[in-house]
């Protein structure tokens, strides 16, 4: 495993986050959608795309940075705690949150294989803790020492039976390899098994983290590498094989909405064709569930909303790199209707994570 592309990383999520107030300054003002006429109100709201970092992470990835003479880490991470956490939620109307790791992913930053185990549970006590302590806030999908199959296997029984868990959070690549890779099919036929809401989050792979200066790798590389983990599940014929898993993709989708279309042409031609996509490629892409985190903008929901119903999009925010309320208030600029608006703010969610029902 290759970590030397971590450096850039990091240095594009700060420049990432920087970008974030001047592009929702210049969104297009959403007009009507397809999915309704427009709606005043939100009512009860679910975020399912909200991170967290524990000490441990904060001084690791710090000392991370630190070593490879990186800028350091962003206020809004070096200085999280639980309270940050609550008080975003409190002062844009969330009644509960998903807490997972952001997209580094938070059980690297240039660790062994124990290493990554001990940090995993580490982050997943953490969770679970913050859980306990403001009961009805949190759920919360765990962290897995990937790409260590073993240790992901034990990490996976141990969050479910002993933690009780309500998801796994996995990265959408994992240096070169992308998650329908044969060396992962132990890991998801044991999700499988126990039906597990699987959530991805982007990442810039080996390939191409930092490919293009001046171009952090969230802008353009995070939706480009969701496009790929989809298509890598979707060829690798893991979607078709292993039913019992909801999957769960950051970013509206990342390229996908766009890119659709044209998968499905050219897969129409693979041999397989009837193996991996049964009903076809477009019926496998719309059994997915898509989060509206900085996706709530028009175009973005346009794209979503023409390749998925209302049902198979949750909100999510990535806090604390997007204000909470910008994405609220940009949802509500998209001419849902009632029925699909409560949906996605938290009909969805309950769906995915029965926990968040209370």
């Amino acid at each position: 495993m290759r970590h030397a592309h971590h450096s850039s990383i990091t240095a594009s999520r700060r420049q990432f986050v920087g970008g974030l107030a001047a592009f929702g300054a210049t969104a297009i003002a959403a007009g009507r959608s397809a999915l309704g006429q427009p709606a005043s109100s939100i009512g009860k709201l679910i975020d399912t795309h909200h991170h967290y970092y524990p000490p441990e992470i904060i001084r690791a990835w710090s000392d991370y940075s630190a070593a490879r003479k990186q800028m350091p880490l962003p206020p809004l991470v070096a200085h999280w705690q639980p309270k940050t956490s609550l008080a975003e939620m409190d002062g844009s109307g969330v009644a509960s949150a998903v807490l997972s790791l952001a997209s580094i992913p938070g059980v690297w930053f240039g660790l062994d294989a124990a290493g990554m185990r001990r940090m995993a549970r580490l982050c997943n006590e953490f969770a679970a803790k913050m859980a306990a302590d403001h009961r009805g806030r949190y759920a919360r999908f765990a962290a897995l020492p990937m790409p260590d199959v073993e240790g992901s296997l034990k990490e996976i029984e141990y969050a479910f039976d002993t933690l009780k868990a309500d998801g796994i959070n996995l990265p959408t690549s994992f240096g070169d390899r992308w998650p329908g890779d044969p060396a992962f099919k132990p890991v998801f036929e044991e999700l499988n098994r126990r039906k597990a809401t699987v959530f991805f989050h982007p990442y810039a792979p080996n390939c191409c983290a930092g490919l293009k200066t001046g171009i952090p790798d969230g802008v353009l590389e995070f939706p480009y590498d969701t496009g790929r983990a989809i298509v890598s599940l979707l060829f690798s014929g893991t979607l078709a094989r292993l039913r019992g898993i909801k999957y769960l993709f950051s970013h509206g989708g990342g390229v996908m909405p766009m890119l659709a279309g044209r998968v499905a042409y050219f897969a129409r031609l693979r041999k397989d064709i009837k193996e991996i996509a049964p009903q076809g490629v477009i019926a496998e892409l719309q059994r997915l569930y898509y989060d509206t985190a900085n996706a709530a903008w028009a175009p973005s929901m346009a794209g979503l909303s023409k390749l998925v119903p209302a049902s198979q999009i949750v909100f999510g925010t990535d806090f604390p790199y997007v204000k909470t309320q910008l994405q609220k208030e940009q949802l509500l600029r998209d001419g849902l209707s009632p029925a699909a608006l409560a949906a996605i703010a938290h009909e969805n969610a309950v769906r995915l994570v029965p926990r968040l029902q209370a």
